[in-house]
């Protein structure tokens, strides 16, 4: 795990990086788990247990038991366990989330899997917030990179919440994107997160993309405007689906649980 580690990618987790060091355990991460008293919504604490045999909806068994099902070999599944300890508001919030909604979606359509729960999956795999002002956040929305990343970059911080996103972050590239959450730097970006979730996100359009390894430095060769000139990483704005969230559509591959399941993106 130690290999790319010291990229700024993974400032959002780095405080529990380091403690973990390299091998980590279950018998660590419930340490640590315990010391900041983490729980779900419904009061549950969080612990963090082997993969076993269990409930088809992985949510509801979390939100039940406050068992997160973890092999500490898996980075995948490390990187959600670090994650649950850095935004525990956020990483909560989700999973009440598709708790709650999962019995609606099996009363109402069979149990097909709403744009709700895709938004709150897309976000939990592959989400970052972006904290910024509204000037540098009416870039992102219109995705103006080049202007975005070379004239205002310092005016961005970008917080990776994903786990996915950490998991293909240790091999770099500039299609790497994510659909994030704007914050006010001034305030506890977990917080913001986890209101913003409760009380504003409803679908997938709802977050627009970031190409986060345009910001300058994160890759090399970045802060050139040649840079940001490849459309398949850096994208124009569609007009016709601009919305609150940008870019084009595409079907965006999640990790869950140990599999793979496609998403509908907008």
């Amino acid at each position: 795990m130690a290999t790319g580690l010291n990229h700024p990618v993974f400032d959002s987790v780095r405080k529990w990086l380091e403690r973990i060091g390299d091998s980590p355990t279950l018998e660590l991460l419930n340490e640590f788990a315990e010391e900041q008293d983490l729980r779900s919504e419904s009061g549950k604490a969080i612990r963090f247990v082997p993969p076993s045999s269990s409930d088809p909806y992985y949510e509801v068994q979390v939100y039940e038991s406050g068992h997160v099902q973890t092999r500490p070999e898996s980075r995948h599944d490390l990187f959600n366990a670090l994650v649950w300890l850095a935004f525990p508001r956020t990483k909560a919030r989700i999973n009440a989330m598709h708790a709650l909604e999962i019995p609606r979606e099996q009363q109402s359509n069979g149990g097909k899997r709403g744009r709700l729960r895709d938004m709150l999956t897309i976000f939990d795999e592959g989400g970052a917030i972006a904290a910024c002002d509204e000037q540098v956040a009416k870039l992102v929305r219109e995705a103006r990179w080049a202007e975005l990343f070379l004239e205002h970059h310092r005016d961005l911080r970008i917080v990776v919440v994903g786990h996915a996103v950490l998991e293909q972050a240790l091999a770099p590239h500039p299609g790497i994107t994510c659909k994030i959450i704007f914050a006010d730097p001034s305030r506890d970006l977990d917080t913001q997160a986890a209101h913003w979730l409760a009380t504003a996100g409803k679908t997938p359009r709802d977050l627009p993309p970031l190409p986060v390894f345009g910001y300058p430095g994160w890759l090399e060769g970045s802060a050139q405007a040649g840079f940001y000139s490849d459309q398949r990483y850096f994208r124009p704005l569609q007009r016709g689906k601009m919305g609150v969230g940008v870019g084009q559509a595409a079907a965006v591959s999640v990790a869950v649980n140990a599999g793979q399941r496609k998403v509908r993106a907008p």
